[in-house]
């Protein structure tokens, strides 16, 4: 097969194919929602380094979860946006390659952040005596320093797979961004391993800590309904709430993406939920974050001169 075909070097995102007035709107539309998302977890980080009021396991997370999402939006948003601008301009095949590692490592890490964050509030809610000493500084960077590294290293055995099959055409991927199926379908080789193991390591690194998070989450709740002070239970809730919000966008787009039923899961639908993936959720995040917590906001408000910095 190969003897018979010229190797692809190049591919050519489809995008969303629209007319050149409407490409112009989603232009601007989406290079304002990146900006917000850039903004937002960019406040979020320098509050956080700002406040010593913020300088808790909990915040020390958040601080991660946002450097995430500003990698996961830079990752992507600025080839959507190229694309908009030139339909027809190719993205190199290293280039191709690059995006999707990283794509899959910081979706990979956000996900085990996600987990290490539920845990925390566990010990907060459910330990709260002994919880600096279990959620000490070390434990706390070796928490974080072991999601980056397991989603890097989870990513980069997709890529070692990915590498050695050839691509003959065609060169086209019908999404905004180098998703792994995507260019999997454009290999002029056989698959089946590659997808099974997609399959299988979405269904293993979703479902797993998803379920822990469930697990976690119970025992929070049955333990915050033995709270006798209703204010502490409100503060329970408040700040678990964020939590769970973020956990609920995150797993469930991830979830009917890669491990859904098929026949229910068109292209288009697909690309809206990459989109909303890779785009709205890293900018929902901060907002979360920030309007339903009350530290949050007190620390916006010292910034901002309504109150004197801790």
């Amino acid at each position: 097969m190969m003897n018979n075909h010229t190797l692809v070097k190049e591919f050519i995102l489809m995008g969303f194919p629209v007319g050149p007035d409407v490409r112009m709107f989603l232009l601007g539309l989406f290079s304002l929602l990146y900006t917000f998302t850039l903004l937002g977890n960019g406040v979020i980080l320098r509050l956080i380094c700002l406040q010593t009021r913020l300088h808790t396991p909990m915040y020390f997370f958040l601080s991660h979860l946002a450097l995430v999402d500003i990698s996961y939006a830079c990752n992507t948003v600025p080839q959507m946006l190229a694309n908009l601008l030139d339909p027809v301009k190719p993205i190199s095949y290293a280039g191709c390659l690059t995006q999707t590692f990283l794509f899959l490592a910081f979706a990979l890490t956000e996900c085990l952040l996600l987990v290490v964050m539920s845990y925390d509030r566990y010990v907060a809610i459910c330990h709260p005596l002994r919880y600096s000493v279990i959620m000490s500084w070390r434990v706390c960077i070796t928490l974080s320093l072991i999601s980056w590294a397991v989603g890097f290293l989870l990513a980069l055995s997709h890529l070692i797979l990915l590498l050695p099959l050839p691509f003959c055409g065609p060169q086209k991927i019908n999404y905004f961004f180098c998703e792994i199926i995507a260019i999997l379908k454009l290999a002029c080789a056989d698959t089946h391993i590659n997808e099974i193991l997609v399959f299988a390591g979405a269904a293993s690194v979703l479902v797993g800590p998803l379920s822990s998070i469930v697990i976690s989450y119970m025992r929070i709740i049955w333990a915050v309904l033995h709270i006798q002070s209703r204010e502490g239970r409100q503060k329970a809730f408040s700040t678990c709430s964020s939590h769970l919000c973020v956990v609920g966008l995150f797993y469930g787009t991830a979830i009917i993406m890669y491990i859904g039923p098929k026949h229910g899961n068109s292209k288009w639908q697909k690309k809206y939920l990459l989109l909303f993936h890779s785009l709205f959720n890293p900018m929902l995040n901060p907002l979360i974050y920030s309007l339903r917590n009350n530290e949050v906001k007190d620390a916006l408000k010292r910034v901002l001169g309504k109150g004197r910095p801790s």
